[in-house]
């Protein structure tokens, strides 16, 4: 089975004043006071700034995005901590990343879990990246991931996708 992630996480109200920004951006609250902005190829587009996608030494680290994406984050973590993160998993292997901005510098990471890495014993990137936004692990469950309900969705697709 996969799993695929790419999104932006921060608290329900930065995320929807964010997205107020970004036309084709659908805000998903998860548990925990937290909401998920699904990074679609239509968000990305929105947000490349001049559509060069790079992976540059200083930034974080994440291959899809530009300078122009960075700057926005960093614009909007003035407001609050907010977390780029991507998973991409199948048949329990895969990688994993995150980073944190806050105050408008990288605050966090970027965290990376590279394919048959084992987890760090301080957690994976998106749960350290959750913890730093103020997630905890709720009681029964296995980490923040699953405590602010990640799993509900195992595609960014999934996440854009308005319920019923």
């Amino acid at each position: 089975m996969s799993y695929e992630l790419q999104a932006l996480i921060g608290t329900l109200e930065l995320l929807t004043v964010a997205s107020a920004e970004v036309p084709a951006a659908r805000v998903v609250p998860l548990a925990q006071g937290l909401a998920l902005l699904p990074v679609t190829p239509a968000v990305l587009a929105a947000l490349q700034g001049d559509g060069t996608a790079r992976r540059r030494a200083g930034g974080a680290g994440f291959g899809w995005h530009s300078d122009g994406f960075e700057l926005r984050l960093a614009a909007w973590s003035k407001a609050g901590p907010i977390a780029c993160v991507e998973a991409d998993y199948f048949g329990g292997s895969g990688t994993q990343r995150a980073a944190v901005w806050a105050d408008g510098v990288v605050d966090l990471g970027p965290l990376t879990i590279g394919e048959f890495e084992a987890s760090p014993a301080e957690g994976t990137p998106i749960s350290r990246a959750l913890r730093r936004l103020g997630a905890h692990t709720e009681e029964g469950r296995v980490d923040e991931f699953e405590s602010v309900g990640l799993g509900r969705h195992r595609t960014t697709g999934g996440w854009a996708e308005p319920t019923a």
